[in-house]
């Protein structure tokens, strides 16, 4: 079975974007240096609601409203982290954060290695498409990050792994872009421990095992890989579905342990195909575990084209169950 929860009591389960929230919340409680800063985070509790409440509890000094200003804000919070404090910054949405892209490239990557300081800083990026937000506030941007050396790239895809990846970021010494699909906010839920456990950045986790064809995926793809699994599994398709969660540091020997056990690997992920992570995986693969393999590494991703408003064109182009069942079955036969 899958590992997830879908079974679990409605009761006994957290949502995705309430497991943020309490993971947000605990680092505040236990760290008084935490303090989170973004548009409208503080009375009206963020674009989602994700900080609802918080004002009230941690005061306004500790939860700070900011202006339309990206940059700014970016910078400000790079101040605070050099000088002891350990800001988290929301975006209202991932995509707005292409303002603050200097700060976070060129500043909070870097400093570290100009000057020996640490930068403990969190952006936390609502990302993703499948809700008809267009092309300003659908993309999956990982790839942009990836790219720059001295930044952590997070993306998990259950409600424990949000609240355990966070407070992991939260307390890394390191600038981390945490970035939460906004499509598993409230649809997907688990049950959760009464601590958050201890889940180091970099660490892969195989959700179901398998014997023939391995599908690596990570964020909301992660879903539609298990889905497409289950089904495959009931035509004589044993597939292993690895989730990366951390894309930055990555957790390369899962990712060669499992194409070396099955010989076939299938990458899935939201981003557009061109220069995705995916060409990264697989470059990697190739590299690595060439002599295990039975078939070519193959890419399901989005077109390399802007998101479109209109719901059914969206859906035509993202990456769903059926989209990877039928790249499984291609790549099963090869």
């Amino acid at each position: 079975m899958p590992d997830n929860a879908a079974a679990a009591p409605e009761a006994a389960a957290t949502s995705y974007i309430d497991a943020i929230t309490l993971a947000l919340r605990e680092e505040m409680r236990r760290d008084p240096a935490v303090f989170l800063m973004g548009q409208d985070i503080a009375e009206y509790g963020g674009a989602f609601k994700v900080t609802k409440g918080f004002v009230e509890e941690f005061g306004k000094k500790r939860v700070i409203n900011t202006p339309i200003s990206e940059s700014g804000t970016i910078g400000i919070a790079i101040g605070a982290a050099i000088l002891g404090r350990r800001p988290i910054v929301e975006m209202q949405f991932a995509d707005f954060i292409s303002c603050g892209f200097n700060q976070v490239v060129n500043v909070a990557a870097k400093m570290y290695w100009r000057t020996g300081l640490a930068v403990p800083l969190v952006i936390r990026c609502p990302s993703g498409g499948g809700g008809g937000a267009g092309p300003f506030h659908s993309q999956s941007m990982e790839s942009w990050f990836l790219h720059a050396p001295g930044l952590k790239v997070v993306m998990p895809s259950f409600p424990g792994d949000a609240r355990g990846l966070l407070v992991a970021a939260i307390r890394d010494p390191n600038p981390v872009i945490f970035l939460e699909h906004k499509y598993l906010y409230r649809r997907v839920k688990e049950p959760l421990a009464d601590e958050a456990p201890v889940m180091p950045l970099g660490s892969a986790r195989i959700r179901r095992e398998g014997r023939d064809l391995t599908v690596i995926a990570y964020g909301w793809m992660v879903h539609g890989a298990l889905e497409a699994a289950e089904a495959a599994e009931a035509e004589g398709v044993s597939v292993e579905v690895l989730d990366l969660r951390s894309l930055a540091p990555l957790d390369e020997e899962a990712v060669l342990a499992s194409a070396r056990k099955t010989g076939k690997v299938l990458i899935v992920h939201e981003a557009p195909l061109t220069g995705g992570f995916g060409a990264e995986i697989a470059a990697r693969i190739a590299d690595r575990a060439f002599d295990h393999l039975d078939g070519p590494v193959r890419r399901l991703a989005y077109p390399d084209t802007p998101v479109p408003y209109q719901k059914d064109l969206e859906a035509a182009a993202l990456p769903d169950a059926g989209k990877i069942l039928e790249a499984i079955r291609e790549l099963s036969a090869w």
